[in-house]
């Protein structure tokens, strides 16, 4: 199974233990791309609708979202039934044909780099926005912990799945520079601009475990394996107080389309 593709097996899970976004992200899109009510936004990868929310509470209701999940969009649908401007396509975004001619805003919640190959996506999306349209895509990057029960668990991560060690994971600063260098690539956009927001969230050994498990990765583990480990880090984190803080970054990528 693709990592993709895990997430449709578990939307109910999804939509309760993923952390939500800052509202000052959507704050500072609607700033960034002036967008105006009525305006029409294209959603890539709604999921559950985390990042819709976002919008919609916001009075910004006039959304095409694209879901590849039939799961997720059934339930998205559901989520936003009494919306009706909010439409909820089940398509690969690479496949689906729009009715629309263009649109005044791209968005995609930490769903983007699912879209390959990623020059096609960023293609497409310029393709399907107006000359004065604009992208604005933003990621949850995870920030690794070097607190006690951290380095437990990664000593369990080392024993069960090494390619899940968080010690090897690309800094925040390269994520931007390679994220940047495909947002800019063969001149499609411009005005790159790129934002952080911080957060700390608290969970459980219970809340923590369900959060992982709605973790792409996570879930292309043997189920074996991710029992034993999921085993020892419930130990770690009770055997610590009971609570994680779980340090993490959103990253915005918003940029311009470039006419030339």
């Amino acid at each position: 199974m693709e990592r993709k593709n895990t997430f449709n097996e578990i939307a109910e899970e999804y939509d309760k233990y993923r952390p939500s976004y800052p509202e000052q992200l959507f704050t500072d899109i609607f700033e960034f791309a002036a967008i105006k009510e009525g305006d029409s936004i294209l959603e890539i990868g709604c999921g559950t609708g985390q990042a819709t929310k976002g919008f919609v509470e916001l009075g910004f209701d006039n959304l095409t979202c694209i879901e590849l999940g039939q799961n997720l969009a059934e339930f998205t649908r559901e989520k936003f039934r009494n919306n009706p401007n909010v439409n909820i396509i089940n398509s690969p975004f690479e496949t689906w044909k729009s009715e629309k001619s263009s649109f005044d805003l791209a968005i995609s919640g930490t769903a983007f780099h699912f879209i390959q190959p990623q020059e096609d996506g960023y293609r497409k999306v310029f393709d399907l926005l107006s000359d004065e349209g604009s992208i604005a895509f933003f990621w949850t990057v995870h920030v690794p912990s070097y607190d006690d029960v951290s380095n437990r668990i990664r000593e369990s991560y080392k024993r069960y799945a090494p390619q899940l060690d968080d010690s090897k994971n690309p800094t925040i600063e390269k994520i931007i520079d390679e994220r940047s260098v495909l947002t800019l690539k063969d001149g499609l956009f411009k005005e790159l601009e790129v934002k952080q927001y911080n957060c700390n969230h608290s969970y459980t050994a219970n809340e923590y475990i369900s959060l992982l498990n709605t973790n792409s990765r996570h879930r292309l583990i043997p189920e074996d394996v991710r029992f034993e480990l999921f085993g020892e880090i419930i130990a770690a984190i009770e055997e610590h107080g009971g609570t994680l803080i779980k340090p993490q970054v959103v990253v915005l990528f918003h940029a311009k389309k470039n006419i030339k």
